[in-house]
């Protein structure tokens, strides 16, 4: 299963056992699965079906499902309720005209509520049967057309993850490299500040100053920072070409980049490190915003 996003699409119209019908399926990024239909009335209950056949199909995501269904030859016939016709009509003759009133017109009247109602023939029991098991059918081609549309946007969410990673890695080589002089330039460093503190007459003894360059160095290193990160790449590389869905381990790992990232920035001591470290925060965060919507 090649990656996929969590935002798709799909429409897909069908007809079976004397009904034609209209699908619209969409998703959006979400913790967890949650489905949502919207199916006409004589259809309740078969929301269940379709949340069970949803959740076969898709690990995470906002799922909302729109079906409309109309049969085959179903003519609508207006009924009127003839009785509360005639008391409106008699109630618009009694006031109608006075006080400013306008006279009542007969499509008002017909617009109030109850007195006209559309009604269609009632689905039996059987035919609902037989339509709910063509529908199951047609749903699953549906979710196929979903799933495609996931599965392209993820393919280009993949490339885009896949050149930040390499970013990462880039700054990653660029922090070792830096990295790499700074036991010289902290003793460097600390010799002319202790120039000027010490009494001339007093000097500090070459032992002394060796294990406080020391201590100095241990404080900062960020070796162990920066294999971390590397480590942490190659595991990002390999959930991307992973057959199964990714986006939650993915965002784990976004935590240990950024935990990564935030001690480097504090251990640096050195204005070059510093803007690496922050380079790398600002990544990371670009990095989760996109993974965000991985399945």
């Amino acid at each position: 299963m090649p990656l996929s996003s969590m935002t798709g699409f799909a429409r897909r119209a069908g007809e079976g056992s004397g009904f034609r019908w209209n699908w619209e399926i969409k998703s959006v990024n979400n913790k967890g699965l949650e489905v949502r239909c919207k199916l006409p009335t004589f259809l309740d209950g078969f929301d269940l079906q379709i949340k069970r056949m949803v959740g076969g199909a898709l690990a995470r995501g906002s799922v909302f499902v729109n079906l409309t269904v109309v049969r085959d030859g179903d003519e609508a016939v207006f009924e009127i309720n003839e009785e509360r016709l005639k008391a409106l009509i008699d109630v618009a003759a009694q006031y109608g005209g006075h006080g400013g009133v306008a006279q009542a017109s007969i499509d008002g009247l017909l617009a109030i509520k109850g007195v006209a109602d559309l009604s269609v023939r009632e689905t039996s029991d059987d035919e609902r049967e037989a339509l709910e098991q063509v529908l199951a059918k047609d749903l699953l081609e549906l979710l196929k057309a979903l799933k495609a549309t996931r599965e392209d946007e993820g393919g280009r969410m993949g490339e885009v993850l896949g050149a930040q990673l390499a970013e990462i890695q880039s700054l990653s080589e660029q922090a070792r490299a830096t990295a790499g002089d700074r036991v010289e330039a902290m003793q460097t460093r600390f010799l002319t500040q202790l120039a000027k503190l010490q009494n001339t007459d007093k000097p500090v003894s070459e032992d002394r100053l060796a294990q406080e360059v020391a201590m100095m160095a241990v404080k900062a290193d960020v070796q162990e920072e920066l294999d971390r990160l590397d480590s942490h790449v190659v595991e990002a590389k390999k959930l991307l070409k992973s057959d199964k869905p990714v986006g939650r381990r993915l965002d784990f790992l976004c935590q240990e980049f950024n935990r990564e990232a935030n001690t480097l920035c504090s251990k640096s001591g050195d204005s070059a490190l510093t803007k690496i470290g922050l380079d790398l925060k600002a990544l990371i965060d670009q990095f989760r915003e996109q993974i965000q919507n991985i399945e």
